[in-house]
């Protein structure tokens, strides 16, 4: 098996990438996805965020009220850690399980927004960048998410620089250009991480 660490700047394209790469055949593992799943009603994720931070995060319906929850972290370091505290440890348990549940000859994409950011590079047996120049990030956020310049400038600047993500890469994929570009080097990397799983899997039974 082998383990990805799959990440990017928002408004590079990491998520085009990952569908690709589950076509060719590819585990996903979305962090994002099961970060929200673990605080789901009924969890006891839910349960430590609301001892944490109290009833106000809680919608109507008994869901977790993000925007609530975000107006209370957001710029405020010692709050936002202590979520991470909660949330953190349950992404990381569950992404372990789905991991040793998968083929032993599978390759698993871990889609890890802020791989760089948190260090969590050496947890993998490589990183995979999708990279793309700030002016493109810039452009794609403000035509196909709606962003405000100033909105969409300060969601990059929160993030590691393009210098960091790339100096944490093994493999980096290009996504500056049109969408068959994209496909054709994703395939490229396909095969070679194809390659790499392989190798693991014959020097573990070897």
């Amino acid at each position: 098996m082998l383990s990805v660490g799959l990440t990017g700047g928002i408004g590079a394209g990491k998520s085009e990438v990952s569908r690709l790469l589950v076509r060719h055949g590819a585990v996903l593992i979305d962090s994002d996805r099961i970060a929200r799943e673990v605080v789901e009603p009924g969890t006891p994720g839910l349960a430590a965020v609301l001892d944490a931070f109290g009833a106000g995060v809680l919608t109507a319906e008994g869901s977790l009220d993000r925007p609530a929850l975000g107006r209370i972290v957001f710029g405020n370091p010692e709050k936002l850690a202590q979520l991470n505290a909660i949330v953190h440890p349950l992404v990381r348990e569950r992404s372990a399980a789905l991991q040793q549940a998968a083929p032993a000859d599978a390759v698993v994409v871990n889609d890890v927004p802020l791989l760089v950011e948190n260090g969590l590079g050496p947890l993998y047996d490589l990183v995979l960048v999708v990279d793309a120049r700030p002016e493109t990030q810039l452009r794609r956020l403000v035509a196909t998410r709606g962003m405000t310049e100033s909105d969409a400038r300060a969601r990059m600047a929160a993030q590691a620089t393009r210098e960091q993500r790339l100096a944490a890469a093994d493999l980096v994929i290009d996504n500056d250009g049109p969408l068959d570009t994209l496909a054709a080097r994703v395939a490229e990397v396909w095969a070679d991480l194809e390659r790499r799983a392989k190798g693991l899997e014959r020097r573990a039974t070897g």
